[in-house]
């Protein structure tokens, strides 16, 4: 309990350091089956990990009444620990039935502000198994376009979604764009080349994000799917991940989160 207690006084600490209101902490966490296995006491612990951001995208909101009811409970906590926070879900993505899902954001209202819910790409709707959410942000007045994804599984060609995705940002949005989510392909792949070539960065670079059933040697963690990118008018100052795990003795617990760590890019807009 203590160790815990430390670490989120540190993680607290991390995002208080830049408390300028021009610069903003975005959270992409693909959360497994939010909606479906979430008790309270798992809520709360959720919500401690991120009340320090400004910005939470989620992935894998189910589709069914439970997701909607899991994000709203979230955002309920979230203002119960200081800060006025709202929030929009997406509709149920165009896939196949136990493909389906949600996605989510939750921000905070001080500085951000919406003029709509957002929408699926209805573009995407027949090259991506679940067609990713965007919604525009406006902070101080400046207009931030956030999308949100969820990939097909690594062995069903994620990289035709990512070149098909991709090629539609750099061809159709001209706002200042981040990506986050679980893209389920390393970012180190070519894949992510023309994204890259066009000025975007990642938040985080050869960093493991998924945590395994079981410790081997002392390793909790898998793969390197989860990620945020920023587009050259989005100015990069910090990002990383969230290890909420941090000892083998708590993996099990953990798991009950999420098999997903958080990732946060912390940003300013040019």
């Amino acid at each position: 309990m203590i160790k815990r207690l430390l670490f989120l006084s540190a993680l607290c600490f991390h995002f208080a350091i830049f408390s300028q209101t021009d610069e903003l902490t975005l959270i992409s966490w693909n959360i497994r089956d939010f909606g479906k296995t979430k008790s309270s006491e798992e809520l709360n612990k959720i919500a401690d990990i991120v009340r320090d951001a400004d910005i939470l995208a989620i992935q894998e909101v189910v589709a069914g009444f439970g997701g909607a009811q899991a994000v709203a409970k979230l955002s309920d906590v979230l203002n119960r620990k200081g800060a006025q926070w709202d929030y929009v879900i997406s509709d149920a993505t165009h896939s196949t039935k136990y493909v389906t899902e949600r996605y989510a954001f939750i921000w905070k209202t001080q500085h951000i502000k919406i003029k709509d819910r957002g929408e699926l790409i209805a573009a995407l709707d027949q090259k991506i198994d679940r067609e990713p959410y965007l919604m525009y942000f406006y902070v101080n007045g400046k207009k931030l376009a956030i999308l949100n994804f969820h990939s097909r599984p690594f062995n069903k060609n994620p990289e035709a979604e990512i070149e098909a995705l991709t090629a539609h940002i750099c061809d159709s949005i001209t706002a200042p764009v981040i990506l986050a989510g679980d893209f389920n392909v390393d970012e180190k792949k070519p894949v992510f080349d023309r994204f890259k070539k066009a000025g975007f960065t990642t938040a985080i670079t050869v960093q493991k994000t998924t945590l395994k059933k079981v410790c081997n040697k002392k390793s909790y963690l898998n793969y390197a799917i989860d990620n945020v990118f920023c587009s050259k008018a989005i100015r990069k100052v910090d990002g990383g991940i969230i290890d909420f795990v941090r000892y083998c003795e708590d993996l099990e617990k953990a798991r009950k989160l999420s098999d997903h760590l958080p990732v946060f890019l912390r940003f300013g807009l040019n």
